[in-house]
């Protein structure tokens, strides 16, 4: 039997722990024969699955890509087994994932807010850096031709967004993409120093509407835009400030995307790129609303499982419900970005006459 095949690109957003219900997402559209891949541009534990993805799909096509995110999210849980910060008792037998109530996260956290990367770890020790070495063989990744992956990070002097692509991909371009300023020192290449990429782009979306042909961009998001409640704790101030703050550049460029979609259909330019972009969104704000920020560091392998399986149900239910979108319009409306826009001429709101 003869599938329509349709082509997508991936924006991958970052978020420790969390990127492994992008893990299970990946891992459910990998099992899509109708689904192929053009390019994936991803931030901190987006790019970490992004080059994994490309490593595993040059060695061995989509099967290939999922068995190297598993083998990858496995070793993460591994090297967390010696991490000084883990949970306490009570919340291991009652279920919280989070860390919140860890003497050893607290301390760190305390430490963290007191002296730089500098100061505490002098001679630039990073795990992480080793894991990611160890497990990606970016010579694959830079040989691979069937994804265009794009990595971004924040240049710490200008305070612009670098795009690692090929042939710059790297452990140290991967690396300087997740670069939290407070755990990490700032990652050098070619004499530029960079933190992590979701101050400027998180994911960064103009080099999948500039260098992909696909027309339907998919957004994989585990940082949610919108929380009900007001946050009243120091700590859940701090959590929400972030989420915020790692979610203002994506609001900036789906916001120029709307803004430009509408200036194009007002001036009917037939040609432009922008005109067919069809935006689309995975996630699972439901569940990721209900787990604190310090989950993001529990790397506990039934806790990244939960994760991974959360993220192929929603990919699996959005497969369902939006299949006969691509291709053809956006499932997802970011009309709300332009609440506060002036409208260009000829074009008006729902409300108006």
């Amino acid at each position: 039997m003869t599938h329509t095949v349709k082509t997508i690109e991936l924006a991958l957003q970052g978020g420790g722990a969390h990127g492994a219900l992008t893990w299970g997402v990946l891992d459910r559209l990998l099992q899509e024969p109708r689904l192929r891949i053009e390019g994936v541009s991803g931030t901190s534990a987006g790019a970490m699955n992004a080059v994994v993805m490309a490593d595993g799909f040059e060695a061995g096509g989509a099967e290939g890509a999922r068995e190297h995110l598993a083998r990858f999210w496995k070793a993460v849980s591994q090297a967390a087994l010696s991490s000084p910060i883990q949970r306490d008792l009570w919340a291991r037998i009652s279920g919280d994932w989070s860390l919140d109530n860890s003497a050893s996260y607290l301390f760190f956290d305390h430490l963290s807010r007191i002296f730089s990367p500098y100061e505490l770890n002098p001679l630039n020790l990073n795990p992480l850096r080793d894991l990611v070495k160890a497990n990606v063989d970016f010579e694959r990744v830079r040989r691979c031709k069937a994804l265009k992956v794009f990595v971004t990070a924040t240049n710490v002097r200008s305070g612009r967004p670098k795009v690692f692509r090929c042939p710059e991909l790297t452990a140290d371009a991967v690396m300087a993409s997740a670069a939290l300023p407070f755990m990490f020192q700032a990652v050098e290449i070619d004499g530029e120093a960079y933190w992590d990429g979701g101050y400027m782009g998180n994911p960064a979306l103009f080099p999948l509407v500039d260098e992909c042909d696909a027309r339907d961009l998919v957004l994989v998001q585990i940082n949610p835009f919108y929380r009900p409640d007001l946050p009243r704790t120091a700590r859940e101030i701090i959590n929400r400030m972030n989420e915020i703050t790692f979610n203002a550049s994506l609001v900036k460029e789906l916001r120029s995307i709307m803004l430009l979609k509408q200036l194009i259909d007002v001036e009917n330019l037939e040609q432009e790129r922008y005109r067919d972009m069809r935006l689309h969104r995975i996630h699972a704000d439901d569940d990721l609303l209900d787990l604190q920020a310090s989950s993001k560091l529990n790397a506990e392998w039934p806790y990244l499982c939960h994760l991974r399986d959360l993220g192929q149900v929603r990919a699996a239910h959005w497969l369902e419900t939006h299949w006969q979108d691509l291709g053809t319009r956006s499932s997802v409306s970011f009309d709300w970005l332009l609440d506060d826009s002036i409208k260009p001429a000829g074009v008006f709101t729902e409300q108006q006459p």
